[in-house]
């Protein structure tokens, strides 16, 4: 029996709020569009979602919406311009608008605690309460995601936020929803009540895997979801970076195993951000995804803000739909 075929995502964002842009990459193949919420709101986008929503029901496609939530998740704050931070360079903690608990986990970190910032682009190491050392340093904007290696922080599975955009989320159209940082069963039972609540008890629910609460809970996770999601940006700060592939391997045979459909996303064709073409190895890991059972794909900041958002679906659809044609060739 011939698999079913695997789903194409991409990322809505200004680089692909143009109808005609949308048009092409649903021409190209691609089966739906992720909002990311920690940047944004539902109403603040209702133009955007709108215009998605007309580009596909002129393409004659369904216009799946898939919405990412904050949940656990921890962010710095709003910065008045990004702020450049160069290796060596040492800052005081005010000097980026870190959010209450990391400021209290500082107080009491020992020096040389790693904070990892923007999906670990940035590493800053701890010298004292007060004072930060950058030990790999970049262009830091708003709202970049916060990690402290080894360090528990206690936060609810949904933010205020979240439990708003879970009440409007029927009303605005969307197919699913994915909670990040999924720590166990009980953050993912809190979502679906949530959704049932709110009379979204059709809105499927997804579960993305960045943490090692995440991998160390993943079977009992299974049957609370639709969906697992190897979300390798966070995951990659989560476990040393060179290990990152067994556990993408190790999470897609145990998905296999217990029939749970899953998702690659992060990076996949991360050089087409500001190039034409992606890199083989990109190809190759998309490749390798479907290969391992992969049910849907996602890019995420290539189609959001990057400089080829269509070129960038047609080389996600093509690499694909040729892993397809080569899986069911040996089967």
């Amino acid at each position: 029996m011939q698999a079913k075929n695997v789903m194409i995502y991409g990322t809505l964002g200004p680089a692909c709020a143009d109808p005609e842009i949308l048009g092409k990459m649903l021409s190209e193949g691609m089966d739906g569009m992720r909002l990311n919420l920690s940047h944004v709101t539902l109403a603040e986008s209702a133009a955007l979602i709108e215009t998605y929503q007309n580009a596909a029901a002129r393409c004659g496609k369904p216009a799946a919406l898939l919405i990412d939530l904050q949940g656990p998740e921890l962010r710095i704050g709003t910065l008045a311009e990004p702020v450049r931070l160069t290796e060596g360079e040492r800052i005081g903690t005010d000097a980026i608008p870190f959010p209450d608990k990391v400021k209290e986990a500082l107080k009491n970190a020992a020096a040389g605690q790693e904070l990892l910032l923007d999906d670990g682009k940035i590493l800053l190491k701890t010298q004292s309460e007060n004072l930060l050392c950058v030990v790999r340093g970049g262009l830091l904007g708003s709202r970049k995601s916060v990690a402290l290696p080894g360090v528990v922080m206690h936060t609810p599975a949904l933010t205020e936020a979240d439990l708003n955009h879970i009440r409007l989320a029927k009303a605005y159209g969307v197919t699913a929803v994915m909670q990040p940082f999924v720590r166990g069963k009980e953050d993912l039972i809190a979502v679906r009540a949530a959704l049932n609540e709110a009379g979204g008890e059709g809105i499927r629910l997804l579960a993305k895997i960045e943490n090692e609460d995440g991998l160390a809970h993943l079977e009992e996770l299974l049957p609370c979801c639709d969906e697992i999601v190897i979300a390798r940006g966070d995951l990659g700060n989560a476990v040393p970076l060179w290990e990152l592939p067994a556990v993408q391997k190790r999470i897609a045979a145990v998905c296999r195993k217990a029939g749970r459909d899953f998702m690659v996303v992060t990076q996949m064709l991360d050089s087409m951000t500001h190039r034409p073409v992606p890199t083989r190895a990109e190809v190759s890991d998309i490749f390798n995804a479907v290969l391992d059972g992969a049910s849907s794909v996602m890019l995420t900041g290539e189609t959001a803000a990057g400089e080829y958002p269509v070129s960038a679906i047609r080389y996600l659809v093509k690499t694909v739909r040729a892993a397809e044609t080569y899986r069911n060739a040996m089967r």
